[in-house]
């Protein structure tokens, strides 16, 4: 008997049309979890380094987390995972909405995408009935109309659709995969399933998921909802609203945007406006959200009503998705009217909201500093919004030099040159990251940044306070109802932490306790994209009803593995090893680990030589960033160990990286 899993995968051979109900193996749940942890152990088993991001030997799979479709509030994210055709490493991203419940509810955990098929289609998923079904039709199509239309089509209004839109089927580098009110879209995960030819994954499913302690499990779903009560009638003060209370970041009940218009940076990512919020504005704001916001929406079985429909005037309602909110706004240095507007062309396109807008402002950079010319934009409104409009349409049909752009900033400005490459500077791992700069080097932010392989907003994000409070009195109250802390260290460590003086940024928190720190935050979010939970109750906000207190209790009544916090750390310390594995072996290593040259105004080099010195330490990794063959033996990872010694990317003497000699740091795998 299997508990929170259904114990089978769909394997489709898209190449061949081949559909198999796979039962898979209950010893990898314990060992990786579910999720993410068991997408990681897929992609090195079948996908090696050789295989490129567009070959039909890519896979793609769409995961419900381990506790998907149980009664644990906030557990409905799917984990998607494929290699990515704009960092050339492993991508995964998850999506909130109502799809992976429904997989689970229809008897299955996973769904496996290898091959490529020679026409357009979409896998229609009802229970025990798979089959591909032609989408020729739907070609061009939006993302929310192809849901629309394949409901209609089937008959079935409550299928869920997991779909593309034109970027990627035009293998944008960055397209999305639109689902409800969410999507996955980092890593360009959309561009692979365009070029397997596949357009949808609907999924109706009527069976129950069995709990292994049914009463249990009860109690403690019940315990995380009175917190969760609790803690949105006694918001955190002196913290900002999206983390004041719980839920995402997208907070589309939060009227005043000061905080993120004002600190975070406008255009390609290079413009603080320090002086932009006002009186007039805030009204303005006010009145647009209040005019397009239709009503407050949640994810499958969560009560936070984070989420919203927007109906911009004359154009169709869609479902806003996290920062999206004002990265086009920002990006075009215009208003929130015009910001809710294009997001419901970029949704229907099916593009990432974080990089699409820099790709555009990027672009309009270029023109302005004649690298790039007005011959390359024939037909180009002269009014800001249209070129915005303008640049988004000819990037997702990849039409004229919007072919270019839609490989990304990285990219782009390597086929562009003539000194384009230094206004593709927002990138890690060759990816576009957030809008945001700050003044002085922070060293927990610069850790998670430089080593952070999930490439999304929260991997900055956890569970300890972004900045110290201004008085000690705030702190010690602050740390006296912190029960979610996995050691009493870290209340001292937010205790001594003084917004000036000795113990202030960027010598403090010491590069050891930024370690403590990164680890927590990091097992976190790896935890909830192996269990299917959403990180506003878990991993982003401070103090949050899911911690690695009473996870354990959740994964042993609800999945009946024998579960404690320290063979949790130890799951979680093994499959996000196995991320940095995959990686490692498409020649990601310490080159790579640099965030952004200007993300900082005031860099610190001999600092943050020793924060990745000791962090690499603290990880069990090598001085280039490579696991050592200790770590990888310790993690039971044998597997991974016995393949780095046959391809030299570890020796035998002392775990030392091979040399490289190769002077480009940009090296492909």
């Amino acid at each position: 008997m299997r508990y929170a899993e259904t114990g089978y995968n769909l394997e489709v051979d898209l190449s061949r049309g081949n559909i198999e109900r796979v039962e898979t193996d209950p010893r990898d749940t314990e060992l990786y979890l579910g999720g993410l942890g068991t997408n990681a152990k897929i992609i090195w088993d079948r996908v090696p380094p050789e295989v490129e991001p567009f070959s039909p030997d890519n896979l793609l799979i769409f995961a419900a987390g381990l506790l998907c479709g149980t009664p644990a509030t906030g557990c409905n994210r799917t984990i998607v995972t494929t290699i990515s055709p704009q960092t050339r490493l492993m991508a995964f991203s998850m999506m909130g909405g109502f799809w992976a419940p429904e997989l689970k509810y229809a008897g299955y955990d996973k769904v496996i995408f290898r091959g490529k098929s020679p026409d357009l289609v979409y896998l229609y998923i009802h229970n025990d009935k798979v089959e591909l079904r032609d989408a020729t039709h739907l070609r061009d199509k939006g993302s929310i109309a192809t849901a629309a239309l394949i409901q209609k089509e089937l008959k079935e209004p409550k299928a869920q659709v997991a779909a593309i839109g034109m970027a990627g089927e035009n293998r944008v580098f960055f397209a999305s995969i639109e689902q409800g009110r969410s999507s996955a879209s980092r890593g360009g995960i959309g561009a692979v399933m365009g070029d397997k030819n596949l357009k949808a994954v609907v999924v109706r499913g009527t069976k129950d998921v069995s709990i292994a302690k049914p009463m249990e499990y009860m109690e403690l779903c019940n315990e995380v909802l009175e917190y969760i009560k609790f803690r949105n009638e006694h918001p955190i003060p002196g913290v900002m609203p999206i983390l004041a209370g719980l839920g995402s970041p997208q907070e589309m009940k939060v009227h005043d945007e000061k905080w993120h218009t004002e600190n975070f940076s406008w255009g390609n990512s290079r413009t603080r406006r320090k002086d932009f919020w006002n009186e007039d504005v805030a009204r303005e704001w006010t009145e647009t959200l209040d005019s397009m916001r239709t009503r407050l929406i949640s994810c499958y079985n969560c009560p936070m009503t984070c989420g919203a429909t927007i109906s911009p005037p004359g154009m169709p309602t869609y479902m806003m998705k996290c920062f999206s909110k004002l990265t086009y706004t920002m990006a075009a240095m215009s208003d929130l009217e015009f910001g809710l507007g294009i997001a419901q062309s970029a949704t229907e396109y099916g593009v990432d909201g974080f990089s699409a807008p820099q790709v555009m402002a990027f672009a309009l950079e270029l023109l302005e500093d004649g690298i790039l010319t007005d011959e390359d934009f024939p037909g180009m409104p002269e009014d800001n919004e249209g070129r915005f409009y303008w640049l988004l349409d000819h990037i997702v049909r990849r039409e004229g030099i919007g072919d270019i752009l839609a490989n990304g900033t990285y990219w782009a400005a390597k086929e562009i040159g003539k000194g384009a490459e230094e206004y593709a500077h927002n990138n890690i791992k060759k990816h576009e990251q957030l809008p945001l700069k700050l003044s002085m080097l922070n060293p927990i932010y610069f850790l998670m940044y430089a080593t952070g392989e999930k490439i999304n907003i929260t991997q900055i994000e956890g569970q300890f306070p972004q900045a110290p409070f201004p008085k000690r009195e705030h702190r010690e109250a602050f740390v006296k109802d912190w029960f979610q802390v996995p050691d009493e260290k870290f209340k001292q460590y937010f205790l001594d932490w003084e917004p000036r003086g000795d113990n202030s940024i960027p010598y403090y928190p010491t590069p050891p306790m930024a370690c403590d720190i990164v680890d927590w935050q990091e097992r976190m979010h790896y935890i909830d994209d192996a269990l299917g939970m959403c990180a506003g109750l878990s991993s982003f906000p401070l103090k949050p009803p899911y911690h690695l207190h009473n996870y354990p209790k959740f994964i042993s009544a609800g999945a009946g593995i024998d579960m404690d916090t320290e063979k949790l750390t130890q799951a979680a310390k093994r499959y996000r090893t196995l991320v940095r594995a995959n990686n490692t072996r498409r020649g990601m290593s310490r080159k790579d680990e640099k965030p952004p040259k200007d993300h900082w105004k005031k860099r610190f080099p001999e600092l943050e030589k020793e924060l990745l010195d000791t962090y690499y330490a603290f990880k069990g990794w090598n001085e280039d960033g490579i696991p050592t063959e200790t770590t990888l033996r310790e993690f039971g990872l044998d597997y991974v160990a016995d393949d780095f010694l046959a391809r030299g990317i570890l020796k035998k003497d002392g775990d030392a990286p091979p040399k490289d000699d190769t002077p480009d740091q940009d090296k492909e795998a």
